[in-house]
């Protein structure tokens, strides 16, 4: 084995600061090319949030990288409460998965209000919940609820689908 494989040995975290590092440098140069003209009533301006995390970004590339090359490890995973020695369930994972992908292609045609109802029911269906009228009136009542809080909270217009007229 080299002489840099052996220093090296053990230091995989090097390649998730290196990532963070390209994301960060992304970040910046997409901040850079924001057209935003300056506004008297609003001086901090658009590109404020996108050079801070730029910064944050690659402020915590270097010291991640700086630890490792010191000697630092990450811990290794305990898992919490979770064996990690079972295998996936995919029982669970698929379905989670297929509503997902439903809701990405559902989205546009039914609208927010409808797909993000099968959204959130077959989310809790999946991950075991029976109380199938419960769960339907639960998820309608969050679909509507969360279509009118980025309408009305924030002026972010979600589609409407087949129910344009109604909402």
């Amino acid at each position: 084995m080299s002489e840099t494989a052996t220093r090296l040995q053990g230091r995989s975290e090097l390649g998730f600061a290196a990532l963070l590092g390209a994301v960060g440098g992304l970040v910046l140069w997409d901040a850079t090319q924001l057209s935003a003209p300056y506004s008297q009533s609003d001086p901090v301006g658009p590109r404020t949030v996108p050079y801070l995390v730029a910064a944050l970004l690659l402020a915590c590339a270097v010291w991640l990288a700086v630890d490792v090359l010191r000697g630092g490890r990450g811990e290794a995973e305990g898992g919490e409460d979770v064996d990690l020695d079972h295998p996936t369930e995919w029982r669970t994972v698929v379905p989670l998965v297929a509503v997902f992908l439903a809701n990405i292609l559902l989205i546009d045609r039914l609208g927010w209000v409808i797909s993000g109802a099968i959204l959130f029911w077959g989310s809790v269906w999946a991950l075991g919940s029976r109380h199938y009228v419960r769960d339907a009136l639960v998820a309608v009542a969050l679909s509507v609820l969360t279509f009118y809080g980025f309408y009305l909270g924030l002026g972010i217009y979600l589609p409407a689908g087949i129910l344009e007229g109604v909402l």
